[in-house]
């Protein structure tokens, strides 16, 4: 154990000052006999300036006498982590977890974890990840307890584990993307010790399930430096286990047939897209977009007589590959379809500084993309890598030509709800058929002719249909 300095003292007091919540409830859980502490990232957020909302506590009190503690006490109590120690309360806009000391572990076979309470507080944070997570505030007498240097780690932003590297990844192997994720999160490094075991131990990964991994995947992924997690994802083979696609565009170069680092260029991209984000909150259907664009490339690659080397069709390919992956992850179909769409789509705008687009062209461009056309934009623009500063102008300038083309189109016609300029039932009084195929026949000819010409007037548009009608043999 070790004692704070006169700054973390501050830090702490500080802590408990602006959440009184926090000794309140230390006073509860002291009158009843029972052990409550300030723990994880809690403690960790603090000394870093950066405590939010959620509280984190942990006990020598079961589920059940947690209960009986905050009933009538708390404004809201829920029960969704019971099975794992773990009791839920809100208490003046704060949300707390007060969880009972824990020495969970993996049998080595299953997927989930075997869990068993612990006795003390020091056994609890032995069996915690990392050390800048194994501190704890007890409440309500304020004592600071770090029996694994945490303090001195977060000092020296460094990631290390309280136990053995191999102890604690056996525990729990989804602690070895916890890893990659907070080092993405806090830009701390990892330790060399933690980094060899992941290495080593990077197929234990394959006991974890899919949810668990795309949910901690995904919190790298946007946090404040995903390319630090995503390089040691793919350093350690990590990466191998849930995304190969990531390590497979690391693509040979020769001599002879060179191209871009797709690698290293797909890096910039995830990088450029977070900078078009503006100051909202992280995008992860942009950013994975973006890290996903060109997973096509690997299986598209070819090299012509003149050693240039293309990767026609990578974007279908990749959109296809993108599905597949994106499905095994677990991810929710809409943001499955949002990504998918994006990557899909990369390529679609090039061509357009060559004067090849028509207005037809464009139409189809913003209907294509729907809502995704912001996110499209955002996700063009940060596909231009080229260090040739006068491509890369060239480039943002023809792109600022096709938003401004855009614009002028749809100040002249609602792009974003284009439809046919006649509806199903004139459809079905002009042509005199009822409800069937032919209705919709007719209605995807009139849209594609409205996003050809633009918007038809009434009269125009019935010459139109009566002309594809009688061309089609449904009517005389």
């Amino acid at each position: 154990m070790s004692l704070l300095n006169d700054a973390q003292q501050n830090a702490v007091a500080e802590l408990l000052r602006v959440s009184p919540v926090a000794d309140e409830l230390g006073r509860r859980f002291g009158a009843a006999g029972h052990e409550l502490h300030l723990v994880g990232g809690s403690v960790r957020d603090a000394l870093l300036g950066r405590l939010g909302d959620d509280l984190d506590f942990c006990t020598d009190a079961r589920p059940e006498q947690t209960l009986t503690l905050v009933h009538g006490w708390a404004d809201a109590i829920w029960e969704t982590g019971r099975e794992f120690g773990t009791i839920g309360i809100q208490k003046n806009g704060l949300r707390i977890e007060i969880t009972t000391f824990r020495a969970e572990s993996y049998d080595g076979v299953t997927r989930n974890p075997v869990v068993s309470y612990g006795t003390s507080l020091l056994d609890d944070l032995s069996r915690r990840d990392f050390t800048i997570n194994a501190m704890a505030v007890s409440l309500p007498g304020h004592e600071f307890t770090d029996p694994f240097g945490g303090v001195q780690d977060l000092a020296a932003k460094v990631i290390r584990t309280p136990a053995t590297p191999q102890a604690s990844f056996g525990d729990d192997p989804l602690r070895m993307l916890r890893a990659a994720r907070f080092a993405a999160k806090l830009q701390f490094t990892v330790d060399e010790s933690v980094i060899s075991a992941m290495r080593d131990m990077a197929a234990d990964l394959d006991r974890i399930t899919a949810e668990r991994i795309r949910d901690e995947f995904t919190k790298l992924i946007c946090s404040a430096d995903p390319l630090a997690g995503l390089r040691l994802l793919v350093d350690t083979g990590l990466a191998d286990r849930f995304l190969p696609e990531l390590s497979g565009l690391k693509l040979e170069i020769d001599e002879h047939a060179q191209h871009k680092d797709v690698y290293e260029h797909t890096l910039i991209v995830v990088t450029n897209a977070m900078r078009l984000e503006g100051d909202d909150s992280p995008d992860f259907v942009l950013r994975m977009a973006a890290l996903m664009h060109d997973v096509g490339k690997p299986a598209t690659k070819a090299v012509g007589r003149d050693s240039r080397v293309s990767f026609h069709h990578h974007e279908v390919v990749g959109a296809r590959l993108t599905k597949q992956r994106m499905k095994a992850m677990k991810y929710p179909k809409d943001v499955t379809s949002d990504v998918v769409g994006l990557v899909a789509l990369h390529l679609r705008f090039y061509g357009y500084g060559r004067g090849e687009w028509t207005d037809s062209a464009v139409r189809r461009y913003v209907t294509d993309a729907g809502p995704l056309l912001s996110r499209l934009h955002k996700l063009t623009r940060s596909d231009v890598t080229t260090r040739n500063r006068r491509k890369a102008s060239a480039l943002a300038a023809d792109y600022d030509a096709l938003e401004d083309r855009i614009a002028r189109i749809e100040a002249e016609e609602d792009l974003a709800k284009v439809r046919p300029d006649l509806d199903g039932n004139a459809i079905m009084e002009l042509l005199g058929v009822p409800p069937g195929p032919i209705v919709g026949q007719a209605w995807r000819y009139l849209k594609e002719l409205r996003l050809d010409r633009g918007p038809l007037d009434h009269d125009e548009a019935e010459t139109e249909l009566l002309k594809w009608a009688r061309e089609q043999g449904h009517i005389s």
